[in-house]
C-alpha cells in the first residue's frame, strides 16, 4: 500500500494535469522537524491541522489520509469546522482515488 506522501504526490500530479490553469499548493504541516525548525514555521504561522492542499480557485481544501486507518485529529476537525462555516469546501480523500473521485464530483461547472 502506497503512503499518504506518494498518494498526495499522484494526486497533486493528476490535479495539475487534469485541470491546467487551477492552482493546487500543499499545506507544510506534517513531517519531522528538530525543535528549532518548528519554533520557526510556527512563529511564521504554521497551524497543526490544517488541510493538506488547498484549490483557491474552488475555496478547496484536500485533507489526505492512507486508504485505511487514517484518523482525523481533534485538532483537523476543528480546522475543517471553521473552513465549512466560512463556506469552504473540505474533502477527506482516503488514498489518491478516493480524493480523486470527490474532486471530480464537486468540481466547478
Amino acid at each position: 500500500m502506497e503512503s499518504e506522501h506518494l498518494q498526495q504526490v499522484r494526486l497533486v500530479a493528476w490535479f495539475r494535469r487534469t485541470y491546467p490553469g487551477v492552482r493546487v499548493f500543499a499545506i507544510p504541516n506534517g513531517g519531522a522537524r528538530s525543535g528549532v525548525q518548528g519554533a520557526k514555521l510556527k512563529a511564521e504561522g504554521v497551524s497543526p491541522g490544517v488541510p493538506d492542499l488547498c484549490v483557491p480557485e474552488w475555496s478547496l481544501w484536500v485533507e489526505m489520509k492512507r486508504e485505511a486507518g487514517g484518523i482525523i485529529s481533534p485538532v483537523q476537525k476543528d480546522w475543517i469546522a471553521y473552513l465549512e462555516s466560512i463556506g469552504h469546501r473540505v474533502i477527506i480523500g482516503r488514498g489518491f482515488d478516493d480524493a480523486k473521485r470527490q474532486i471530480e464530483m464537486i468540481k466547478p461547472q
